[in-house]
C-alpha cells in the first residue's frame, strides 16, 4: 500500500511514547496543556531539547492557521470556518481534550497473563496463528494500520463511514480524531511502564511489520495495545456520529486493533484490553464540554460529505479483501 504521510510510523511512534512518558510522570515542560471547555493556547508545549531545536515557540500546528479571534460554534451544521488551533504537546502530536484528566489504565486493567499460564498458552497460540499471514494482504494492511501519522491515519474509517476523511473536507473530524489519538494513546502508559511486558517479537525472537519501529518497541511496554486503544476510541466516537454504519465501524476498530497481532507487535491480552482503555478515554471524553462541541460540528461535516455523494478518500476493496482474513483463535 502506497504512504501517504511525509513522516515515518517511527517518528510519530517516538512523538507518543515519549510525550506519553513526559505527561504521566509530570516533566511536561512548558505551558500546561488545556482540557478544559475553553480555548486552549497556542504555545506548543515542548521538552527542552525540542525548544532548543525549534526556530520559533510560536509554530502553529502542521496544517492550520493562526487561531481566529471570532468564536466558534457548537452547532451541528457544517462548519464555514473551521477549529481553533490546539497547541502540540510534541512536533505533530497534538494536545488530547483530557489533559492528565486520564482514565488510569494501571486501576482499570488485571495484571497481564504470566508465562506458564493457560492465558499466556492462549497468547502464544494467537500470536503464532497470526504470523501465518507474513507477506498475506492482511500483513500489508496491518502494515499500513501501524502507521498512526496524519494524513495517513485520517483515512482509517473512511470506508466504513462511506466518506472521506480529510483536513480540507472535514476539518473538526479531522482535528478531533488527532486529538483523540493523544488521549487514548496516553492513557495506556499507567500500566505500559508498570508492567513493562515483552513483546511477542522480542520474545520470540523476530521481526514485525515495522522493522523501523523495532527499537523503540522493545523498550516501549507491549501491555495494554496503545494502537488498539486508539482504534477502538475512534471507533466508538465514530458510531455514535454515523449509527446507521455502527457494524462497519465497529467492525474496523476491531480489525484495527488485530493488525497488531498480525505484526507481531502486541500479544492477544494486550489488544484485548487496549479496547478497554480505549472505551474508558471515549467514556471521560463525554464529560468534556469542548469534545462534545467538536463532535457535534464533525457530526454536520458527515452529513454535509453524505449529501455529496463523496467517495472514501480509500481503496475500499481491496481493504476489504484484507481484512476478510481472520486471525485464527482471535477473541
Amino acid at each position: 500500500m502506497q504512504r501517504r504521510s511525509r513522516e515515518t510510523r517511527g517518528d510519530l511512534a517516538r512523538r507518543v511514547a515519549a510525550s506519553a512518558r513526559w505527561w504521566v510522570s509530570g516533566l511536561l515542560v512548558g505551558s500546561t496543556v488545556c482540557g478544559c471547555s475553553g480555548s486552549p493556547t497556542t504555545e506548543p508545549v515542548r521538552s527542552q531539547a525540542a525548544a532548543a531545536s525549534e526556530p520559533s515557540a510560536r509554530t502553529p500546528a502542521p496544517g492550520v492557521s493562526e487561531p481566529s479571534t471570532q468564536p466558534r460554534s457548537p452547532a451541528p451544521a457544517a462548519a464555514t470556518q473551521g477549529p481553533t488551533p490546539v497547541p502540540e504537546i510534541h512536533p505533530g502530536l497534538l494536545a488530547g481534550y483530557l489533559g492528565k484528566d486520564l482514565p488510569s489504565s494501571l486501576k482499570l486493567l488485571p495484571r497481564p497473563p504470566a508465562p506458564g499460564t493457560a492465558a499466556f498458552q492462549q497468547d502464544e497460540a494467537v500470536s503464532r496463528a497470526s504470523q501465518k499471514l507474513r507477506g498475506s494482504a492482511r500483513y500489508a494492511q496491518a502494515s499500513s494500520d501501524a502507521d498512526l501519522s496524519f494524513p495517513h491515519a485520517a483515512s482509517t474509517f473512511a470506508c466504513a463511514l462511506g466518506v472521506p476523511i480529510t483536513q480540507e473536507g472535514s476539518p473538526y473530524l479531522y482535528q478531533m480524531l488527532r486529538r483523540v489519538l493523544t488521549d487514548a494513546a496516553l492513557a495506556t502508559y499507567a500500566a505500559k511502564d508498570h508492567y513493562k511486558r515483552v513483546r511477542p517479537f522480542v520474545y520470540y525472537k523476530e521481526s514485525t511489520c515495522t522493522p523501523n519501529d523495532e527499537e523503540l518497541l522493545r523498550g516501549d511496554g507491549s501491555y495494554p495495545s496503545g494502537h488498539t486503544s486508539i482504534g477502538w476510541a475512534w471507533a466508538q466516537i465514530l458510531t455514535e456520529l454515523a449509527p446507521d454504519r455502527a457494524d462497519a465501524l465497529l467492525a474496523r476498530g476491531r480489525s484495527f486493533g488485530e493488525s497488531r497481532l498480525v505484526c507481531n507487535a502486541h500479544w492477544q491480552s494486550d489488544v484485548l484490553e487496549g479496547r478497554a482503555v480505549g472505551a474508558g478515554a471515549v467514556a471521560k471524553l463525554h464529560g468534556n464540554a469542548e469534545f462534545k462541541a467538536d463532535i457535534a460540528n464533525a457530526a454536520g461535516e458527515i452529513a454535509a460529505l453524505r449529501k455529496s455523494g463523496q467517495a472514501p478518500n480509500a481503496d475500499c476493496d481491496a481493504e476489504a479483501a484484507a481484512l476478510s482474513v481472520p486471525v485464527d483463535g482471535a477473541l
